[in-house]
């Protein structure tokens, strides 16, 4: 059983937020989720902000550009590359001003990535076809990608004084699995990847970034059927899932939930809505996905506490700023609530 770098009761971001200002982002995350702060995303600032745009940034030795398709590998970097860089620097500068202006480090941090399938699933080759349709371009996206996140994991721990956690998303994986990625001119569909080849390419960069940071690697996807039994083999330290989302799986989605839990595997559980519901939720109510989720595979409700992680159900990119600060306080509060329920639960 694997030993997590952050605390019982953590709870942490799953990356987006909204808005344009890093600083005031940064000073959200670090005062509302001391336990497990995690580096902004605000894909509102447009091109190079987003998952894809922001994972090209660090590539090494590969670049892209905006097509009106989206992003395509370039032959030298441009002004569409560079201003993806920028935004990430940026990112780094208001995170490290932050820490500087509260006095105190934390002890962990996280960073998202796009993982390498949904990464090659939204850039285009010179000639038009997904990255992910040609082997040649897939390991060398593939070894980019590892390169590149290393040099990002120790730019991270030196501006920030943590220890570095890295989150794989992967909100693409089952589209290529199931062959339903579009084509980039939309008139047809990518044909699907082995499940043997998505499994061996997402273990090779979750290998990497495990090598980079000595601790878990997290691996993200909200969608309605998540492959939890590849990600699992793939060598995922934690799945990050949308806890609504798994009331409606079939048994053999909840034997292969119910059997990472059990192997050690941590559960990033996302709890609070990304947007502003009508009605505020209470905090029992709020938890009522992850306590009904432990009792129906038969674990106790201390594993709560002990090997999970309560976030929003998904990114916070569409949320009211309001809204975006009020979510993070109450995964904070949950993750408070798994350690010491109240007596009502």
């Amino acid at each position: 059983m694997t030993n997590a770098p952050w605390p019982h009761g953590a709870a942490t971001g799953i990356g987006s937020l909204p808005g344009d200002d890093p600083a005031e982002a940064a000073t959200v995350v670090l005062g509302e989720l001391p336990d497990l702060p995690h580096l902004p995303e605000l894909p509102a600032r447009g091109l190079g902000a987003d998952m894809i745009g922001r994972t090209t940034a660090l590539l090494v030795d590969l670049a892209v550009e905006v097509v009106p398709s989206g992003y395509r590998v370039a032959a030298h970097p441009g002004r569409d590359h560079r201003r993806g860089v920028d935004l990430l620097r940026w990112d780094l500068d208001a995170v490290e001003d932050a820490i500087g202006r509260a006095g105190e480090s934390p002890a962990v941090f996280k960073v998202q990535v796009a993982g390498p399938w949904t990464l090659m699933a939204g850039v285009e080759l010179h000639r038009g076809h997904r990255v992910l349709t040609d082997l040649g371009a897939r390991r060398e996206f593939g070894e980019s990608l590892a390169e590149g996140l290393a040099l990002h994991v120790g730019e991270v721990r030196k501006r920030t004084g943590a220890e570095v956690v890295v989150q794989f998303d992967e909100p693409s994986l089952p589209t290529v699995l199931a062959g339903a990625l579009p084509t980039p001119s939309g008139y047809g569909t990518v044909p699907s990847v082995a499940v043997h080849d998505a499994r061996d390419m997402l273990s090779t960069l979750i290998d990497a970034a495990r090598a980079a940071t000595g601790n878990p690697v997290i691996v993200h996807c909200c969608a309605p059927r998540p492959p939890i039994g590849l990600l699992r083999e793939a060598g995922a330290g934690a799945l990050a899932l949308d806890a609504a989302l798994l009331e409606g799986i079939p048994a053999s989605l909840s034997d292969d939930l119910g059997e990472a839990w059990d192997a050690g595997v941590f559960m990033f559980l996302g709890l609070v809505p990304g947007t502003e519901p009508r009605e505020r939720q209470s905090l029992r109510a709020a938890a009522e996905p992850a306590l009904r989720l432990v009792d129906r595979l038969g674990f106790p409700r201390s594993i709560l506490a002990s090997r999970t992680v309560v976030t929003p159900a998904c990114g916070l990119a569409g949320a009211s700023t309001g809204w975006a600060r009020a979510a993070l306080n109450q995964v904070r509060e949950l993750g408070k609530a798994f350690v010491e329920p109240p007596e009502s639960w």
